[in-house]
């Protein structure tokens, strides 16, 4: 079994390890479905952050949110895809975390999402940490250590 011995690397602050908000992909607020869709189709992401005028973070979106908000019941409606707002089919209730978090909060969130929105104490949207980075630093600590 592992052990972590040195406890100040679980309770490190995520803020070195967030990917800025700069080079995340996002959608606002006021965007139509088929804006969104495209994004998500040209990222190549499984889900984006929905940001509001000033930036803070509303919900998220993923590809199978506004595929199952235009599932008619003998096709697919496409035609939906531009009166429909994000805001309408967004998850609203996902789990962050704050810049001033540790790293243990973010490894134990990360076990259920590859990746989590990281917000300033404001509520404005920093960037992401994802499970990816966090796999990365533990497993440089774990070589470093052992």
């Amino acid at each position: 079994m592992i052990s972590v011995n040195n406890r100040d690397f679980l309770f490190t602050p995520i803020a070195d390890f967030i990917i800025s908000s700069e080079k995340v992909a996002h959608v606002q607020v006021g965007n139509n479905a088929e804006h969104a869709l495209l994004v998500l189709t040209k990222t190549g992401y499984s889900a984006i952050p929905v940001l509001d005028a000033k930036y803070h973070l509303k919900g998220l979106l993923s590809m199978g949110m506004i595929t199952d908000s235009i599932l008619g019941l003998e096709h697919i409606e496409y035609e939906r895809l531009a009166d429909l707002k994000v805001d309408e089919i967004m998850q609203t209730d996902l789990p962050s975390i704050k810049t001033t978090d540790r790293f243990q909060k973010g490894l134990d969130l990360l076990i259920d999402h590859t990746f989590l929105c990281v917000t300033e104490e404001d509520g404005t949207f920093a960037g992401i940490l994802t499970r990816r980075v966090i796999l990365k630093q533990f497993k440089k600590y774990i070589y470093s250590v052992h």
